[in-house]
């Protein structure tokens, strides 16, 4: 009997196999190259939006960066937990135990175990209906039909078998834009000159240089008393990581240390008595620029990055005292037990309809192109660059003071192709830009989107740049996600929605503040509306009459928007709102006040900023009456 189990066994066994090796080809609607943290997040949204997805993926971890390298402390976006990084967010803090159980190093407010992040996706993956994911499948190249991407091949690590997905729109969230450069779309790569971009950085010239990179390592506190030392690694050298911190100072020739070692460590210092390294200053950073080469050279090359975290790893025990601390081994399922992948900073640009540079965070409301107006995601990060283990690099970047700011969503679309969407450190940014939007909550957003975008072009059968803008930005919306960096507006404000819309119009302009290492983009809500702003920025709906109060009634802002009714004849299509009518109209207001909670009804009050928006945006709608293209310019209408 037992013989006969095993032959049964046997047998079924033999049929997955030969069942998995026959089928070599799958089509879907949407397919995501890289579970980075941009491709785990269109793909997620993607499916929620109910279209069918599937996720390729190398490894066998979800998140890429926060995860799979061990970057797993989130830089920026503490007050702005936009969408799927919001939610990713909770779920940690549900599994810690609150907030301040992740606020363990000084690097970040949200700190965590990379396993316990790879959990969370993965377990977000087994709840979303339409998506499925495939594990260790490596890209092999791009299926391009004319001007068109249907789809890719892969390599099925295990079983050495290619498989061929076809799909209705494909998102590069590869980490080093692996698909785009495949399928032959023109990109960047390196540094621009600032007279290419018109940044006043002082980049000479063009150049390939990119940024440093770094095997991170997750250590754990096995306890006083023990002995964790490696071996010491080949070619180790104290002198290589002096300057690391005050504990080992002692050629003075090298920039003066400002933490000492414990401080050092507690940086990146996770739950559970675990500590990331991922130390730029003397420590793991190192220069390999790797980008073009193929994955074979690209293993062999992440050999010496490897070794100059093991380097310092041992200097930490050895050097600095700390034998107790050693590699976590509940943490990843490799030999050396360090991260899957190491930490990109840098990847190949897409050429997008837009590019996406410092001009436009510094002073976004002053540009020729608007293309606020047509933000995805959200960031508030400072440009942050590594190019310390670079000495032919320049060493000082000179960066505009930024505020907050928003990706547009030209950025994720490449020029003269359809079918592809790009994501992760790959949209359409300079090389200066790149320096914030490469980080992990942003680059989640960014996988949002693109998951968005992705949905809505297989929904209406249209080419991904053809998608309207507010149509992207309503479906973000609809997904608890920012599509402005309004600080002071949060999702918990009653008036979010009609905050964030009414700013992407740019009828009520923000105010940037750069603000140490959370950046700040302020709508002043309890502010009154200026009139002589109000008039230069509402002139495509209607004219202001000129008057002498510096502020604007509320019985004016009823008239405005009698006024913009009779201009674009929305009296009639209106079913909720009398818009021909001010006593009416007035008295519908005076009911509503309440329920927006704006307190005491009195027509002859100055209005506040958040009080206009929000009368805007229930009876005009703005930001749905007036198309945009990707340049955030206003539409023709026939």
């Amino acid at each position: 009997m037992r013989g006969i189990k095993i032959y049964i066994f046997y047998f079924l066994s033999l049929l997955l196999v030969i069942d998995a090796q026959a089928q070599t080809s799958y089509k879907t609607d949407v397919l995501v190259i890289g579970a980075s943290a941009s491709g785990i997040a269109a793909g997620i949204q993607s499916a929620r939006m109910g279209v069918q997805t599937i996720i390729v993926e190398p490894t066998t971890w979800l998140g890429g960066m926060i995860t799979a390298a061990g970057v797993c402390a989130f830089d920026g976006n503490h007050s702005m937990p936009s969408g799927l990084f919001g939610e990713f967010r909770e779920a940690l803090h549900k599994v810690y135990g609150g907030a301040s159980k992740v606020s363990t190093g000084w690097v970040s407010n949200t700190l965590f175990e990379p396993h316990v992040g790879d959990s969370i996706f993965k377990s977000m993956v087994l709840h979303t209906k339409g998506l499925t994911v495939k594990y260790q499948f490596q890209f092999v190249s791009a299926i391009k039909n004319n001007n068109a991407i249907t789809g890719a091949i892969f390599l099925h690590l295990p079983t050495n078998q290619k498989v061929t997905i076809y799909a209705k729109q494909v998102i590069d969230a590869t980490e080093l834009g692996d698909v785009l450069a495949n399928a032959g779309v023109p990109y960047s790569l390196g540094m621009e000159a600032s007279a290419v971009t018109g940044e006043d950085v002082h980049v000479s010239e063009t150049n390939d240089i990119v940024q440093d990179i770094t095997y991170v390592a997750i250590l754990k506190d096995y306890g006083k008393g023990t002995d964790k030392t490696i071996p010491k690694p080949k070619n180790y050298d104290p002198s290589e990581f002096d300057g690391a911190c005050t504990d080992y100072y002692f050629n003075t020739a090298k920039p003066k240390p400002n933490v000492d070692a414990k401080k050092m460590l507690d940086y990146g210092k996770l739950p559970n008595k675990k500590y990331m390294i991922n130390w730029p200053n003397s420590g793991n950073d190192i220069y390999l620029n790797i980008v073009e080469m193929n994955e074979a050279d690209r293993e062999k090359e992440l050999v010496k990055a490897k070794e100059q975290t093991l380097r310092f790893i041992y200097f930490i025990q050895h050097q600095l005292g700390f034998k107790n601390l050693g590699l976590a081994d509940d943490e990843y399922p490799t030999a050396d037990k360090l991260p899957l992948i190491p930490y990109h900073r840098e990847s190949r640009r897409v050429k997008g309809l837009v590019r996406f540079d410092v001009k436009h965070i510094a002073k976004p409301f002053d540009s020729p192109n608007p293309l606020y107006k047509t933000g995805i995601a959200v960031g508030d990060y400072p440009i942050d660059h590594h190019h310390k283990k670079n000495l032919k690099a320049p060493q000082h970047l000179d960066f505009y003071p930024v505020p907050s700011f928003n990706i547009p969503l030209g950025s994720l679309i490449p020029q003269d192709i359809s079918g592809l969407i790009v994501a992760e450190k790959s949209i359409s940014v300079s090389n200066v830009v790149n320096g914030t939007t490469r980080l992990q909550a942003i680059a989640l957003l960014i996988g949002q989107a693109a998951g968005t975008l992705a949905a809505q072009a297989v929904q209406q059968n249209l080419d991904a740049q053809n998608i309207p803008v507010r149509k992207v930005q309503l479906g973000l919306l609809n997904s608890n996600a920012y599509i402005m960096p309004y600080f002071d507006v949060p999702q918990s404000h009653p008036q979010f929605i009609a905050t964030q819309k009414i700013g992407a119009t740019g009828i009520l302009k923000g105010q940037g503040v750069p603000y140490s290492w959370a950046n700040r983009t302020l709508f002043h809500p309890d502010s009154l509306v200026n009139r002589t702003a109000l008039a230069q920025d509402i002139a495509d709906l209607c004219l202001l009459t000129p008057k002498q109060q510096a502020y604007l009634s509320l019985s004016e802002t009823i008239d405005i928007i009698i006024e913009i009714a009779k201009n674009k004849k929305l009296a009639t299509k209106s079913a909720s709102w009398n818009l021909s009518d001010k006593k009416l109209l007035t008295n519908q207001i005076k009911q509503s006040w309440q329920r927006w909670k704006f307190g005491s009804f009195n027509p002859n009050s100055y209005v506040t900023r958040i009080q206009f928006a929000q009368l805007m945006d229930a009876t005009i709608n703005p930001f749905e009456l007036q198309q945009i293209d990707h340049n955030g310019k206003i539409k023709p209408t026939y």
